[in-house]
């Protein structure tokens, strides 16, 4: 199937790509005939998305902004069948990470990602990172613009960017195109909302300063609006105001929300705005026919018209009740009648979150192509996206999933665990977060109970760098390590939804790795018996307080 409506690589791209996995050959053909030490070899394969890990090196392969063509996640699965263990992890940031690939695999592994137009560039190191969207882009009833055009734009600026390709720390650019926020945008180092002001004009909210790890912070709007064409300049003068004033003294103090955070919201929006008036006219202005250009191909896939209401559909909605229950949870509303948009939950009760075998990607990507355009989505919630679905095929769709593991109707549920791989496979871990993601999905797993509970996000970490977002979790869980023995500190009433960003409060000690279910269950059973109508696990918590779950969690555990 022809990849119509995604990005298509031009001879740029592809000589970029294609020259840059030959560099990292000759690379790493010196690094194994020992002419480069581990020291000078680090930078070189770190800008090549290959990590050190606890046992293994790690290819981060780059996804921007997390959309795939069935073709592409092919490639990927016969590269994790063929370098790897046969499967790969999805992240928070929409990419794929393989465990365990080898060092010698590894200019091969992306000489074949260049065959599909991917690559592992900017995965890592003190660049800007994989810029990330909704993964509801271009099919979200509620979405004003596709972030995806905007994505790509950021793409193509960055991309091996001379000024920015040592910035003090690693920097993280977040679109979103909707009043909803499916991209947790005030928690990135610049966030984006697309929104249409008063005149009827489309352009940007732009938000600086947000992240978690050590420090976690909720960004600060520097520019209410920003005209669409002017977006490139005025990014460039945020980077170029980080990087003079940003730390590089300190590691744990480099990234750009401690500058906001020192300097204030108001003295970096001037320091901006000065840089941006300098540059203002300049080269870094979108002309109309660039942006078309690029829209042009992100214009959507053709959507022949397609019945709302299907009576099969209606049918098997009354017959089966775990066709029912997926449709609520992991069924979402198209822009266009007789359409919908499909989640399918790499959360399978037991199974760690975010994990794909070789054989369900290429599941994947046949349901894909048999039902949803040939296109796939990764969120960041870990879990894989068809956009563009026709209600009929629904029941299809659901089964065609059912056979591969990935049909749990449990998406936005308490199964539906973010969570990194924590210290079964990362050196900076002080914990393991996959175990404990698997303990509580399975202590959970009846999906009549996990809809009773409603929407209830549960996030984990294995250490402080907050690769699982435990920050903005309804129920965060953050991997400590005390004296050699793995504790867990649990947070409440973290959230992304825009308008209501908020960091979870740390809700008393740690607790033992045996006790964090117990103390899981102490916390639902304490919403349970206070929650009013139509609340969620959240709005419960933000109405009657901590005191409440401390009470039940601590009086349990300890």
């Amino acid at each position: 199937m022809p990849d119509t409506h995604f990005y298509r690589y031009d001879s740029y791209d592809r000589t970029l790509v294609a020259e840059r996995v030959e560099q990292f050959r000759d690379q790493v053909r010196r690094r194994l005939a020992g002419e480069l030490t581990e020291e000078q070899f680090k930078p070189l394969r770190l800008t090549n998305g290959l990590y050190l890990q606890l046992h293994a090196y790690m290819l981060r392969i780059a996804i921007p902004y997390g959309t795939l063509s069935s073709r592409q996640l092919r490639k990927l699965a016969d590269i994790a069948r063929k370098y790897d263990r046969g499967y790969g992890h999805f992240t928070t940031r929409q990419n794929l990470q393989l465990n365990w690939i080898k060092l010698e695999d590894a200019p091969d592994a992306l000489a074949e990602l260049a065959e599909v137009d991917m690559h592992a560039m900017q995965t890592s190191g003190n660049v800007i990172r994989n810029v990330t969207a909704d993964h509801f882009a271009g099919a979200a009833i509620d979405e004003i613009e596709d972030p995806r055009i905007w994505c790509e734009i950021v793409r193509q600026w960055s991309t091996l960017h001379p000024e920015f390709s040592f910035l003090p720390r690693k920097f993280k650019i977040a679109v979103t195109g909707s009043p909803n926020d499916r991209a947790a945008v005030r928690v990135h180092d610049i966030g984006l909302r697309l929104w249409r002001n008063p005149a009827g004009e489309v352009g940007f909210e732009v938000i600086v300063g947000g992240g978690l790890g050590r420090t976690p912070m909720i960004g600060k709007t520097v520019r209410e609006f920003l005209p669409r064409n002017e977006l490139l300049a005025y990014l460039e003068a945020v980077l170029r105001v980080y990087n003079r004033y940003g730390r590089r003294d300190n590691l744990y103090k480099a990234r750009i929300k401690i500058l906001v955070h020192e300097i204030g919201v108001e003295k970096m929006r001037e320091e901006v705005e000065a840089e941006y008036a300098a540059a203002q006219g300049g080269p870094l202005g979108l002309p109309n026919e660039t942006i078309e250009a690029i829209a042009r191909q992100f214009a959507p896939p053709d959507l022949p018209e397609r019945p709302a209401i299907v009576p099969v559909v209606e049918a098997l909605k009354l017959e089966d009740r775990d066709f029912a229950l997926w449709l609520k949870a992991n069924v979402s509303p198209h822009r266009e009648p007789g359409y919908a948009i499909v989640t399918a939950s790499l959360k399978p009760a037991g199974a760690p979150p975010g994990d794909a075998s070789a054989a369900q990607m290429e599941g994947i990507a046949d349901v894909a192509d048999a039902y949803a355009k040939g296109e796939i989505r990764v969120s960041h919630e870990q879990n894989l996206v068809f956009p563009h679905v026709a209600i009929a095929d629904l029941p299809a769709v659901w089964r065609a999933l059912a056979t591969l593991g990935f049909a749990e109707a449990n998406v936005g549920k308490i199964t539906d665990i973010i969570a990194c791989p924590g210290l079964d496979y990362c050196a900076l871990a002080n914990a393991r977060s996959i175990t404990v993601a698997q303990r509580i999905s399975n202590h959970f797993a009846e999906l009549a109970r996990q809809h009773e509970i409603g929407d209830l996000k549960i996030k984990i970490s294995g250490c402080i760098n907050a690769c699982g977002h435990h920050h903005v979790g309804h129920i965060g869980i953050l991997g400590v390590d005390k004296n050699g023995v793995e504790l867990y500190q649990i947070s409440l009433g973290g959230d992304v939804d825009f308008g209501k960003t908020a960091l979870g409060a740390i809700l008393g000690p740690a607790v033992t790795a045996d006790k964090v279910v117990e103390a899981v269950d102490s916390l639902v059973a304490t919403y349970l018996d206070s929650r009013e109508s139509g609340e969620r696990f959240v709005d419960t918590y933000r109405r009657i307080g901590a005191q409440p779950f401390k009470d039940r969690v601590y009086g349990t555990v300890h």
